[in-house]
C-alpha cells in the first residue's frame, strides 16, 4: 500500500519539469517565429526611445554618451513652446493636411469609381495616364507650376498645395480603383434595379463597402501632407505666418543646434500627433491595404 501511494508523488516533479519544458519550447518557438518582427520592432522603436530620452535630459547631458537622464527635465517641452511658434505651425499643418485629404477624397473617389465600374472608350488609356502620373517626379514640373501660382498671386501661402487636391491624386485613384473592382457587380446592378442613379449607388452602396480603402488612402494623404517639407519650402518659405511644422522644425534646429535636448523635444512634439493617429487607426489602415488587390 505504501509503494502504491508513493508513486504519484514521485512522478509529480517529473510532470512539473515536463510542463516547464513545454512552456520553454513554446516560448522559444514563438521567438523563432516572430524573430524578424521583433527585430524590426526594436529597429524602429530604438530611435524613438532615444529621441524621447534625449528630450528629457539637461542641456549638459544631451549627446554625452549617457542614455538615461540624470534628471527628468519636463520643462524642455514648455521651452519649445516658449521659443517657437509651434501652435501656429501646428494649425497651418493641420489645415494643410485636413483640407488636402478632404479635397483628395472628394475628387479621387468618383474618378476611381468611374474607372472601376463604367465601360467607356479610352478607359485603359485613362488608367495608363494615372500610372504615368504616379511615376512622374514632382520636381520635373515644379518650375512651370510655380510660375502659374506666382501669376495668380498665391505664392507665400499653402493654397498651391491644397487646391491641386481638387484635381485628384494619382496614387489614391489607383489604390481606390484596385479595391473597387473587387466589389461584386451584383451589388451595383441590384441598386440600379431598385432605381438608384450612379451617384446614389456610389453614395449608398459603394462607399460603405469601401471604407477600409478610403481610410487607407486618407491616412496616406494625411501623413504625406503632415510630413511634407518640399512643398511648403517651395511656396511658403517667404511667409513665416504660413510655415508648417516641417519648416518650423528645420528653423528651430538651426537656431538651437547646440541644445539637442530642445531639438529632440520639438521633434517628439511634431511626431506625436502622427503616432497617435496611426495607433488608433492602424486596424482599418492595415485592413484597407490588405484588401486592396492587384486585380485588373
Amino acid at each position: 500500500m505504501t509503494t502504491l501511494a508513493a508513486r504519484p508523488t514521485a512522478t509529480a516533479p517529473v510532470r512539473q519539469a515536463s510542463r516547464r519544458g513545454s512552456r520553454v519550447r513554446k516560448t522559444l518557438y514563438w521567438i523563432a517565429r516572430h524573430a524578424i518582427a521583433v527585430a524590426l520592432a526594436l529597429m524602429f522603436l530604438g530611435p524613438l526611445v532615444f529621441v524621447a530620452l534625449t528630450a528629457l535630459m539637461s542641456d549638459n547631458q544631451a549627446l554625452t554618451g549617457e542614455l538615461w537622464p540624470d534628471t527628468w527635465n519636463w520643462g524642455n517641452f514648455a521651452d519649445v513652446f516658449a521659443r517657437s511658434n509651434l501652435l501656429a505651425w501646428t494649425a497651418n499643418t493641420f489645415m494643410y493636411a485636413a483640407l488636402g485629404t478632404a479635397f483628395m477624397l472628394l475628387s479621387s473617389i468618383p474618378v476611381a469609381y468611374a474607372m472601376a465600374r463604367f465601360r467607356f472608350r479610352g478607359r485603359k488609356l485613362a488608367f495608363l495616364a494615372v500610372i504615368t502620373v504616379m511615376m512622374l517626379p514632382p520636381q520635373v514640373i515644379a518650375v512651370p507650376v510655380y510660375l502659374v501660382w506666382a501669376r495668380m498671386g498665391l505664392t507665400g501661402t499653402l493654397w498651391p498645395l491644397i487646391l491641386p487636391m481638387l484635381l485628384g491624386d494619382a496614387f489614391s485613384i489607383f489604390l481606390l480603383r484596385q479595391f473597387l473592382i473587387t466589389i461584386p457587380r451584383e451589388y451595383t446592378e441590384a441598386a440600379r434595379v431598385d432605381g438608384c442613379s450612379d451617384f446614389m449607388t456610389l453614395l449608398r452602396v459603394i462607399l460603405p463597402m469601401a471604407r477600409p480603402a478610403i481610410a487607407a488612402v486618407a491616412l496616406f494623404q494625411f501623413f504625406y501632407c503632415w510630413n511634407d517639407y518640399y512643398g511648403p519650402l517651395l511656396y511658403a518659405q517667404t511667409n513665416e505666418a504660413n510655415w508648417t511644422l516641417s519648416i518650423g522644425l528645420a528653423s528651430f534646429r538651426a537656431l538651437h543646434s547646440v541644445q539637442w535636448n530642445l531639438t529632440m523635444a520639438a521633434t517628439l512634439l511634431v511626431t506625436a500627433p502622427v503616432i497617435i493617429v496611426f495607433f488608433f487607426a492602424q486596424k482599418v489602415f492595415i485592413e484597407g491595404v490588405t484588401l486592396t488587390g492587384v486585380k485588373g
